[in-house]
């Protein structure tokens, strides 16, 4: 009977220290997600654009879009959804640059979201964009911000 107390009392401590083990193998094989700047290079690689084309083509203030681009200021998410446009992304690459930037996706149940979609759907330039969001009477993008 005490043999039989002490063999579960020392299974249940190998299979927490086992557990354990298990559990800390499993996080340190995550890699941590990248930094939204991080996640900004690794675009323009892919992307093979350079920074300042980006910015450029994106509509945002030149020394705004570098403080970006090198961690020092965050985007707010119209800013990311510009730069989204000047990297020329598409829908899911511009939802996933969202959630890199730790903003909310596009709703298309929003009409400002919706109208958004409509142009990255249609590989529309910020200039364009922000004639069809006027057009429509929807705040343009970065209007109120910096």
């Amino acid at each position: 009977m005490e043999a039989e107390r002490q063999q579960e009392n020392w299974n249940e401590l190998t299979k927490d220290i086992t557990l354990g083990l298990v559990e800390e193998r499993f996080l340190e094989s995550i890699d941590p997600a990248p930094s939204f700047c991080e996640y900004l290079d690794q675009l323009c690689e892919q992307t093979g654009k350079k920074r300042w084309q980006v910015i450029a083509s994106s509509g945002i203030d030149r020394t705004y879009g570098y403080q970006l681009f090198n961690g020092t200021r965050k985007p707010s998410r119209d800013k990311a959804i510009q730069l989204a446009i000047g990297f020329e992304l598409n829908v899911d690459q511009t939802q996933e640059l969202l959630r890199a930037a730790e903003k909310n996706t596009l709703e298309p149940r929003k009409k400002r979201d919706a109208a958004v979609l409509f142009c990255l759907a249609r590989e529309m330039d910020v200039e364009d964009t922000q004639k069809l969001l006027e057009r429509h009477e929807l705040e343009p993008l970065g209007q109120f911000e910096r």
